[in-house]
């Protein structure tokens, strides 16, 4: 009897597990990123969370928001609120005083996950001819009666332009749509700052105040509740975005899981080969079916 060529033996493995490996369409999805928990609609892994959340977030040492403005740590996220607060090291805060720049969002960002109505946007500095002062001045509202005195009076990083125009330099309180659509150097504004839960800081001082940026997201009933009770997370197809509900490592269904699989247990991890699989036949050449390895539906 013949004895197989070990290169075509070889050749017919690497066919067989190219094939398995075609039928593992998901990885199973972390849920936290170092003690920040990840749920629905959001996910640090491809196919995770809802496609319109897709790459928003990077999980490295800590949980970052990505935008093309920069990479922002998340603080929190309150899943029963719908509000993410994130902090951007390089902002000015009330202890330290940065070089500014522009907060900027993609166009899905503004639209799915946009600051929330409780933050708002301190431009300090301003030049007299600031459009915020003029033909914008609408722009700007009170802010708990805050005003810029007390910002420039009370804190250690603000005092410096009081002390260089030995004045107080205009402010503005203004909300994310100011700055989405002026960049800093359009407002003519130095540096700027971020403030969230304002409507809770009227008679707080601005050392006590919230510095930061919160978002708030809102997502449409998919049905994911009923994939999460039969112990799946909800995903989505990388290729044609719709809904999965992610099963295991290499299992995933349309609605819920089906029974029999334990998403908890990484034994149950198994390649599933569809019904309508065909027939793979490894054999030695020459039609020989001494060693034939057969895998069937």
């Amino acid at each position: 009897m013949a004895t197989p060529k070990q290169p075509f033996f070889n050749f017919n493995i690497l066919i067989l597990f190219l094939f398995l490996e075609a039928l593992q369409v998901h990885s199973v999805c972390r849920n936290f990123c170092n003690n920040v928990p990840i749920k629905y609609p959001f996910g640090i892994d491809d196919g995770c969370g809802a496609p319109q959340f897709q790459h928003m977030l990077n999980c490295s040492t800590d949980l970052f928001f990505i935008t093309p403005s920069g990479n922002y740590k998340v603080q929190s996220i309150d899943y029963n609120k719908k509000s993410m607060v994130i902090f951007d090291p390089a902002m000015s805060t009330c202890s330290i005083l940065q070089p500014h720049h522009d907060f900027v969002m993609t166009d899905i960002q503004s639209v799915t996950i946009p600051p929330s109505p409780d933050t708002i946007f301190v431009l300090m500095n301003c030049s007299i001819d600031s459009p915020v002062l003029n033909h914008y001045k609408s722009l700007c509202f009170n802010f708990s009666g805050h005003s810029c005195d007390e910002l420039y009076g009370s804190c250690t990083s603000f005092k410096l332009f009081h002390l260089l125009s030995n004045s107080t330099p205009p402010c503005c309180f203004t909300s994310y749509n100011t700055v989405k659509f002026m960049s800093m150097n359009i407002l003519d504004c130095s540096h700027y700052t971020s403030v969230y839960n304002v409507d809770s800081l009227k008679g707080v001082g601005p050392l006590d105040w919230l510095y930061g940026i919160k978002l708030s997201y809102s997502v449409p009933d998919t049905g994911c509740e009923r994939c999460a009770k039969s112990g799946g997370t909800c995903g989505y197809d990388v290729e044609t975005e719709g809904m999965v509900c992610i099963c295991s490592a290499s299992n995933n269904a349309t609605i819920q899981c089906g029974p029999g699989i334990d998403t908890h247990d990484p034994k149950s991890r198994r390649v599933p080969i569809p019904l309508y699989a065909p027939q793979l036949v490894l054999a030695p050449p020459g039609g020989s079916s001494a060693g034939i390895m057969n895998i069937w539906c």
